[in-house]
């Protein structure tokens, strides 16, 4: 039976990459100059740091240009809440989602079965599996749920015949 996954992943060197080459902008452009504005990588987990919001603000915005400029989907990154740390300076934590949460893998099934299509899906971990009989029913699927879901960038992987 013809099958496919939905999956929400990022290539976590391609993120290391971009926040390398955001950290180098940073320390080259003029207005951050004598400014502790930095990034940090730890897994899938960023941290943030400048001397105030305005900088911060900016920081996130190289950041997110870096980000789209190697085809990592921006919608991925999560932020957290500014921080104050040692006298004026903030942070700001910031998390790159892997994986379909538990009830947007049940909001995506209901949407599947309540759009009357031929097919079956399942969630299976951080993934959802849509199954079908015919190709073009598990086609219809994928332009369904592209189109209504758009807080989450999504992934067509593993289509077996």
């Amino acid at each position: 039976m013809p099958s496919f996954d939905i999956v929400s992943q990022v290539d976590r060197q391609e993120v290391k990459n971009a926040v390398d080459q955001a950290n180098k902008e940073v320390t080259n452009r003029y207005d951050f100059k004598g400014s502790d504005a930095r990034i940090e990588l730890a897994e899938l987990a960023l941290t943030v740091f400048a001397d105030d919001e305005f900088k911060l603000g900016q920081v996130l915005d190289v950041l997110r240009g870096r980000m789209a400029k190697r085809n990592i989907d921006v919608r991925c990154i999560e932020l957290g809440a500014v921080e104050k740390i040692s006298g004026d300076k903030l942070k700001r934590p910031v998390t790159v989602k892997v994986g379909v949460p538990q009830e947007k893998g049940k909001q995506i099934q209901k949407l599947v079965k309540d759009a009357k299509l031929k097919v079956a899906a399942s969630i299976q971990g951080d993934a959802i599996r849509i199954s079908g009989a015919k190709k073009d029913d598990l086609q219809a699927a994928i332009q369904l749920v592209r189109g209504s879901v758009t807080d989450l960038p999504l992934q067509f992987t593993n289509f077996r015949d």
